[in-house]
């Protein structure tokens, strides 16, 4: 969220006052002063009811209200949180939601989007049953919600099953909650053959649906059917074993147009299949990003291009490059499990044309090690012949998790001089911009890059 601007003597915008004591901020029209608070970070909103009398009034009027769990949790870097801290936090979301809310009570003012983040626990029973009020009392033209897992990474299948129920247990609690939902994110869990049914059932105003690490069980088949979704996001994750067979695309979406895909490969065996443009340009004709994570330093890059040929609008792509031994199974392990030790077989592919060219993609980001320098120098510059309307390379260090973040490395002036050497050497095209950012420090990474 956007905090209080600072003018140029250092001051924040809430703290400027003039020498006859007016606040200059409660000055301004309803609407810009709106603008204003409905920025910030709920917390904020909070604070600024002690301002003055006007600004009391401020979140009774707020036509977006945005209560996100992450607003109460510590701010410690490199700390890990602890069972206590996510119960506090939930705490704090619904002490939140209830005063936020209550002071609504009666009025006339519609709250056009109201969206809400919260851990799956007790206390979502509760936040869900002040939710229903407000929906029952109050003018609500959308309500979101993103219901987070205590366990966010290294779970087991006892867990999934575990979050599964305990999300059941909720929507049975809170039916009139979930039948006003317009939006609804889950992870982290496994849900039976009936659950999925019975959701789309009671959430009869559901537009959009995400789901990241969340399953049926295995060879289990997720049929969607709802009259008002129009967004589906489902991040495909899975580590390839040596039996696995690879799986094709246009297969598994069907006659589905999607605009955004996540793959992550978990450092194994690449279990995508090279396909066709023929059979990609149904499924695909509408893709603007892609994804591609956790690809093994091992593997040849050049397959990805299929996935150019067969997406004519595709605006950005994505790839992580790495071997991400905090995850992966090593030693006497990999073979018991039938980990494969080729973990590029299969992945032959030819070009339908020489001389393929792509209009529309505009920026190549690449993360990794670069252990795998040559195989990644040499995807970039097929890149650079393929998209003749590339603007941007953007090459980063590998991000790191906890685990790993004493790997957490920068670029040296020698690194950025020779990759920008080996890229463009001998290439037409100069007009490719070739950037170095930086990570920053310790890399928060998109859950379904994990």
């Amino acid at each position: 969220m956007a905090k209080p601007s600072v003018d140029g003597l250092g001051k924040s915008s809430l703290d400027m006052v003039e020498d006859n004591g007016v606040d200059r901020l409660s000055k301004l029209p309803d609407d810009v002063l709106l603008n204003i608070v409905e920025r910030l970070d709920i917390a904020d909103v909070a604070r600024t009811t002690i301002l003055s009398r006007r600004w009391k009034q401020i979140p009774a009027i707020l036509s977006k209200i945005f209560i996100m769990v992450a607003s109460f949790q510590p701010k410690h870097e490199g700390r890990k949180l602890t069972s206590d801290d996510i119960v506090r936090a939930n705490t704090n979301v619904l002490e939140a939601t209830r005063s936020i809310l209550v002071k609504r009570a009666g009025g006339p003012h519609t709250i056009h989007l109201l969206r809400m983040q919260f851990y799956l626990g007790d206390e979502s029973i509760f936040i869900g049953h002040a939710v229903a009020n407000t929906i029952a009392t109050h003018k609500v033209a959308s309500v979101e919600f993103t219901i987070l897992t205590k366990v966010r990474t290294k779970f087991t299948n006892n867990d999934l099953l575990t979050h599964g129920r305990q999300f059941m247990s909720f929507l049975d609690s809170c039916p009139n909650t979930f039948g006003g939902l317009a939006r609804l994110t889950l992870e982290n869990l496994r849900l039976g053959e009936s659950d999925f049914p019975k959701i789309f059932s009671i959430c009869k105003q559901l537009e959009v649906l995400c789901l990241y690490h969340c399953d049926m069980g295995i060879e289990s088949l997720l049929e969607v059917e709802h009259s008002q979704l129009s967004e589906l996001t489902v991040s495909i994750i899975n580590t390839g074993f040596s039996w696995h067979k690879m799986l094709k695309i246009s297969e598994l979406l069907g006659e589905t147009a999607i605009s955004n895909l996540h793959l992550n490969f978990k450092s194994e065996k690449i279990w995508v299949k090279p396909e066709g443009r023929r059979q990609l340009l149904p499924v695909l004709h509408k893709l603007r990003l892609v994804n591609l994570i956790n690809i093994s330093e091992e593997c040849d890059l050049t397959w990805i291009m299929f996935i150019l040929q067969g997406a004519p609008t595709l605006k950005e792509l994505r790839i992580l490059v790495r071997d991400h031994l905090c995850e992966m199974v090593t030693g006497e392990r990999r073979k018991k499990y039938a980990f494969s030790e080729e973990k590029d077989k299969g992945l032959e592919w030819e070009p339908s044309a020489s001389d393929f060219k792509h209009h529309n993609l505009a920026e190549l980001r690449i993360y990794g090690r670069f252990e795998a320098e040559e195989k990644i120098v040499r995807f970039a510059r097929n890149i650079m012949e393929a998209a003749v309307n590339l603007e941007d390379i953007k090459l980063y260090k590998s991000p790191v998790c906890e685990n790993c973040k004493h790997m957490l490395q920068e670029w040296t002036l020698k690194e950025k001089s020779l990759l920008s050497y080996k890229l463009s050497k001998g290439m037409l095209s100069s007009l490719v911009r070739i950037q170095f950012p930086s990570l920053g420090e310790i890399f928060t990474w998109p859950k379904y890059w994990s």
